[in-house]
């Protein structure tokens, strides 16, 4: 059973969610087979390790029938009713969740029933609900754009007269739900195509919905959808116009709280994202936006989802405030958010990141103690905490523990053949680099003036910065 579709969506449920879809199953509305029941109990018996329960289809059949010999065909029959009724379940827990489109649907209902009595107190809630929602999401105005229509069918569709309708109502919105979707999906092709080369996706009217947006801006200034994709969209095409980014960095500033937090910390994504090229680029004020941008991601509690902070964002956050030099700002961080790391992962989190901080504050001895004996699984740690350990030992000029650890780094890049070409020359260089560092005699301007110039050719390696003030600071000797 561990190994079926069912059981690893039941083993995705907390105790809240167990007990939601309990009463689900129970309800004889969904389901009036109390087999189905049974099995259901069985299976979150033992997810939640209840002493004695079992997986084993033998013995849930057991529960089932106990005067009956096991029946494959018929257990399989219960285990695929049941992730139906799981998948029915979530389906309903979605639409639990948004109360305009509860209404829409109810208003689709009244219209095909004829029935007149409950319109009007209906399309009072559903105005109510779109007046009191604080979201603009492209998904807003489609629902805006359904109850519109609801309400031309309930209304004034098999009405004449002199009575204005709302169809200018049921187009604008259609056009700002189809607009911000199209723009958006433009976005994403962009982004696809970073990866996969010179791939083209091919979309119907997206050049004529930029321009008409283009030559039409004040128009969507209260349209965020709209505006803040058009704006995503631009600065993706148009790199080396900031402009684009700083337009879509006030946008976000005034409009990311009225998307969904999931949505809205895809927005804040692509202005990272275009952060982290610029940077690549050359063009360090932009790490001073890559940090506002995660600040404003803290500040707006996006980042935070499902009651969890991603490895990957925790990390970024701590390199980026190092790098700026906001130690006190950074270490608060840390002590502050790493309860929001996933359990699994938090201790090496905490314990690399600390070494990093550690390092800008130039406790090198805590450097040490925290990373020497640390052995991560995963590789990017590995590799990281390798080379902050280098760094320190250069800083505290422990040549011998240095000679030995690069000797040992440069065997696990040999030995590790899923390290990819590119990122493993980026820590060989480091390697040769550091080496040759600590051969150089303070004063010996032509090793100094070498170095330098291999340097030019070596700008992806790992700590390129680091090398290149060891070498300033060798030529002030």
């Amino acid at each position: 059973m561990q190994q079926t579709k069912l059981y690893g969506v039941l083993s995705q449920f907390d105790k809240y969610e167990q007990n939601r879809c309990r009463k689900f199953i129970q309800s004889p509305y969904f389901n009036r087979n109390e087999g189905i029941e049974i099995l259901y109990e069985r299976i979150i018996k033992t997810i939640n390790g209840v002493r004695r329960a079992s997986a084993e289809k033998e013995k849930i059949w057991k529960h089932i029938h106990p005067d009956k010999e096991y029946d494959d065909v018929r257990f399989r029959k219960y285990v695929s009713d049941l992730l139906k009724l799981v998948e029915s379940y979530l389906a309903q827990e979605q639409y639990e969740v948004n109360e305009l489109q509860k209404t829409n649907f109810l208003l689709a209902s009244l219209g095909e029933r004829k029935n007149e009595q409950l319109v009007g107190g209906s399309l009072r809630k559903a105005g109510k609900l779109a007046k009191k929602s604080n979201l603009r999401s492209a998904w807003f105005f489609y629902q805006q754009y359904v109850f519109e229509n609801n309400k031309y069918r309930l209304l004034f569709q098999d009405r004449h007269g002199s009575e204005r309708t709302n169809i200018t109502d049921i187009s604008s919105c259609l056009d700002f739900f189809y607009m911000s979707e199209k723009i958006r999906i433009k976005c994403a092709a962009l982004s696809r195509q970073y990866d996969e080369g010179d791939h083209q996706y091919d979309m119907l009217f997206i050049d004529d919905i930029i321009q008409h947006v283009s030559d039409n801006e004040d128009m969507y200034e209260d349209v965020p959808p709209v505006i803040i994709y058009y704006y995503i969209y631009r600065s993706m095409s148009e790199v080396d116009k900031p402009e684009h980014y700083y337009s879509l960095r006030s946008l976000l500033d005034r409009h990311g709280l009225m998307f969904a937090r999931e949505e809205a910390f895809w927005l804040y994504t692509f202005a990272i994202n275009y952060c982290v090229r610029r940077i690549n680029q050359g063009k360090s004020e932009f790490l001073r936006e890559y940090f506002m941008l995660y600040q404003d991601l803290l500040k707006k509690e996006l980042i935070i989802i499902d009651g969890e902070l991603a490895i990957g964002h925790f990390r970024n956050v701590v390199t980026v405030g190092l790098r700026l030099g906001e130690i006190d700002w950074t270490e608060s961080f840390i002590l502050n958010y790493k309860q929001y790391l996933p359990e699994e992962h938090r201790e090496n989190a905490v314990t690399f990141n600390l070494a990093q901080l550690y390092f800008y504050k130039k406790e090198y001895d805590k450097v040490i103690q925290t990373l020497q004996f640390v052995e991560y699984n995963d590789l990017s740690y590995n590799l990281r905490s390798k080379t902050f350990l280098l760094m320190t030992y250069y800083e505290t000029d422990e040549i011998e523990p240095l000679y030995s650890l690069m000797d040992s780094f440069r065997a696990y890049l040999s030995r590790h053949q899923n390290i990819p070409t590119r990122r493993k020359k980026m820590y060989q260089d480091l390697i040769r680099s550091t080496k040759k560092l600590t051969r150089i005699i303070p004063g010996d301007k032509s090793a100094i003036e070498k170095l330098k110039k291999e340097l030019e050719g070596m700008k992806s390696m790992a700590s390129y910065q680091w090398v290149k003030e060891k070498i300033a600071e060798l030529e002030g000797l």
